[in-house]
């Protein structure tokens, strides 16, 4: 590190962290689903065109990138916050409470898009690096397939804003807040997804002896499955296999025609991926031959597995512990079993993915709930990382 040169600290961003939170509670009021971003693509373009920032939008449909070009460096930094919200209905009774009925940010990407901004008002400010930074505000993380991540690579995101490297974070509830961690190679698990139709014969539920009950056959098939990870899938390998979804029926004197499960898998390994598709596969015909029922599989492969490169995390490792001290960096986290699609990015460029703690107990509820909040004092944290990242990447030969 130059110790000549002063690099941005969290208290450089003391007096934004109110306009910071005006901005979070903003975006956290009105929710948008994947690739319906446009009201906060419009106002992420509108705060980078204010600020210096040549402004691309429409990328991978709605998708924005700013890039702000300093000095004659020729490195470049690609840095990535996502802005979709989930269907979900909030529960929070928050004053700033999504105003969009059935929409909420509930995984906090509100807060994403704020400190990427925070730091590009700071960037814009100071211009304490020679290079080029690109910001990808991206569209659609939560949509599982036709992510936004790949919309933007498809749209030709590292041919037009070129990076040597690539980063992104996500908050981390059950971490104390404002605490970052990190972990070379995989961090974060592939993520498929399988749709499964059983069809039996209905009837009578008088005269069971005349059908083919598919909510039988999809109850064994339930129950199959649950051998897959544990005698198929060699025990020092991660892998989940959850049934989320099984319908059937509408009366209980009537058994139904048909049957539904969906399922969430999840892995860390080519290998492993490619197993739990085959014997999901062969498990559920076999399963539902038995019974003298049809099966219809639709098996969707979708994120692939978040892999972070040793170069660029180990720099993205010094960065926070110099930002925040070594107690408040964890440089080995566990795995983590969601999924990611950042993971695209990091197969076309090295880079890192990183998780910032948003809190713990009362104040860590987890994502996906209907009770979730980002915590604002992240804010200037995430800012002033993201700010201190850049200043630091541009400054090395």
């Amino acid at each position: 590190m130059d110790t000549t040169r002063r690099y941005c600290e969290v208290a450089d961003l003391a007096e934004s962290t109110d306009d910071l939170r005006a901005i979070r509670h903003h975006l956290h009021q009105h929710p948008e689903l994947a690739y319906e971003e446009r009201e906060t693509a419009g106002l992420v373009a509108k705060k980078l065109e204010e600020w210096g920032y040549a402004v691309t939008t429409g990328v991978g449909r709605t998708g924005v990138v700013g890039t702000l070009k300093v000095g004659d460096g020729p490195r470049s930094i690609g840095i990535r916050a996502d802005m979709d919200a989930l269907p979900i209905l909030e529960q929070t009774g928050l004053p700033y409470a999504s105003r969009h009925h059935g929409k909420m940010h509930a995984c906090g990407h509100d807060g994403h898009t704020t400190m990427l901004l925070g730091a590009a008002r700071h960037l814009a400010q100071t211009r304490n690096f020679s290079g080029t930074v690109h910001l990808y505000f991206q569209p659609a993380e939560e949509h599982g397939i036709d992510s936004g991540a790949l919309s933007m690579i498809k749209d030709g995101l590292f041919e037009r804003f070129p990076c040597d490297a690539v980063f992104g974070l996500h908050n981390h509830p059950g971490a104390p807040a404002g605490t970052m961690l990190f972990r070379r190679g995989p961090l974060q698990a592939a993520g498929d997804n399988v749709y499964i139709t059983v069809k039996g014969n209905g009837g009578h539920a008088a005269r069971p002896h005349l059908t083919v009950d598919p909510v039988v056959v999809a109850s064994s098939i339930v129950m199959a499955l649950q051998t897959v990870v544990a005698r198929n899938v060699e025990p020092t390998q991660p892998a989940v296999v959850t049934v989320g979804v099984l319908q059937a029926g509408t009366a209980n004197n009537v058994i139904p025609g048909t049957a539904r499960l969906e399922l969430s898998v999840r892995s860390f390994s080519a290998q492993v991926r490619a197993l739990l598709k085959s014997r999901i596969t062969e498990l559920v015909q076999q399963q539902a031959a038995s019974y003298g029922a049809e099966v219809e599989i639709d098996y969707l492969m979708g994120y692939p597995v978040v892999i972070n490169s040793d170069r660029e995390t180990d720099f993205a490792i010094a960065v926070a512990q110099e930002l925040l001290g070594t107690d408040r960096v964890v440089p080995h986290t566990d795995l983590l079993m969601g999924s990611e699609d950042f993971a695209y990015m990091l197969q076309a460029r090295p880079g890192c993915f990183l998780r910032l703690g948003n809190g713990v107990g009362a104040d860590g509820c987890m994502v996906h709930n209907p009770g979730y909040d980002f915590n604002d004092s992240n804010l200037p944290v995430g800012a002033a990382y993201w700010a201190r990242l850049v200043e630091r990447f541009l400054a090395q030969p």
